[in-house]
């Protein structure tokens, strides 16, 4: 299937945003995937046919990624949930589910905030926003200014180093594309601003823990993780276990920070499985710190047998607990 048969454009607050429209309008809610930092709408084209079989697909480039507009806006992480929460109201998406990979997860997350009524199941792919720790080039990116001001001419070549050494797995023309889509006029200041608004030199700036209190309504939620994920640490997915009842994680064996590229028939048959479950219920805020259930893939589970991913307590503001 190809995905460039059916860009859209629309104007979303005051930002012209792309996405990609797969698959009918059928009884189950629509379901929209949210890319990573730097990544675009084409981290899904190989998972498009497989999901758009009984449901309709939306799969937009976040402000300031791939074909949507480059801004002179904040970048903050409220920012991108606000205009992705008015984009699912100016297309009438009353009821959806979203997925989202590392940032894209992030931003999943800060919508909660800004539209918990229409997310009825969340998947956090390799996501942001749930620890301290992150790649210290990523810390290295966070340093104010030197990225906005002296890294456009390298946001092309970037890109390409960068799917290489995290093992993305792209064909070499989806690279190229890619990274012709990163060195447009603005992607240096859309990266360094988004980066500085979530992470500084001791890593990653903002955490689901903070507020969860605030979310009006949970909805369903699963984790699903690379068990070599370099890029942010899959014991991140047992944080959040620990501080909602209720989720399901699930790692991927051997896979880094892109399960949905490395193993993409087991990605889909479990997020198709989450979905598509009527027994599912929705997350809420645990009481006591209990042992959830964590499902791995075949071979994952530790040399004692041990099911439980490895301990990382949550980061904390001082004073706070997990519900």
């Amino acid at each position: 299937m190809d995905l460039d048969s059916r860009h859209h454009f629309a104007d979303v607050e005051g930002c012209r945003l792309h996405w990609i429209e797969v698959g009918e309008s059928t009884a189950k809610p629509p379901l929209v995937l949210l890319h990573g930092l730097a990544d675009c709408h084409l981290t899904w084209k190989s998972l498009g046919s497989s999901l758009m079989r009984d449901r309709r697909v939306l799969i937009p480039d976040l402000p300031g990624h791939g074909l949507s507009e480059h801004p002179d806006a904040s970048y903050e992480l409220g920012w991108y949930a606000r205009i992705m929460a008015r984009w699912f109201k100016k297309l009438a998406l009353e009821t959806v589910d979203v997925v989202g990979h590392s940032f894209g997860g992030g931003v999943a997350q800060a919508m909660l905030l800004e539209c918990p009524e229409r997310i009825r199941r969340l998947v956090l792919i390799s996501s942001g926003g749930l620890g301290r720790e992150i790649a210290f080039a990523l810390r290295l990116a966070s340093i104010p200014g030197m990225v906005e001001w002296f890294g456009q001419p390298f946001m092309g070549p970037g890109t390409r180093l960068a799917l290489k050494a995290t093992g993305h797995m792209l064909s070499h023309e989806e690279v190229a594309i890619l990274g012709a889509m990163n060195a447009r006029s603005g992607s240096a200041r859309a990266f360094a601003r988004t980066v500085h608004g979530i992470i500084d030199w001791r890593g990653q700036r903002h955490s689901f823990f903070k507020r969860a209190g605030e979310v009006a309504r949970l909805p369903s939620i699963a984790v699903f993780w690379g068990d070599r994920d370099a890029i942010i640490p899959p014991s991140h997915a047992q944080a959040l276990a620990d501080c909602l009842e209720g989720i399901r994680v699930k790692l991927f064996e051997g896979c880094g920070h892109y399960p949905h590229h490395e193993q993409p028939e087991a990605f889909v048959s479990a997020l198709r499985d989450f979905l598509d479950d009527p027994t599912v219920e929705r997350a809420s805020l645990r009481e006591l710190r209990s042992k959830p259930s964590v499902e791995l893939s075949a071979g994952a589970r530790s040399a004692s047998g041990d099911t439980r991913l490895p301990r990382h307590e949550p980061c904390f503001e001082s004073g706070h607990e997990c519900p």
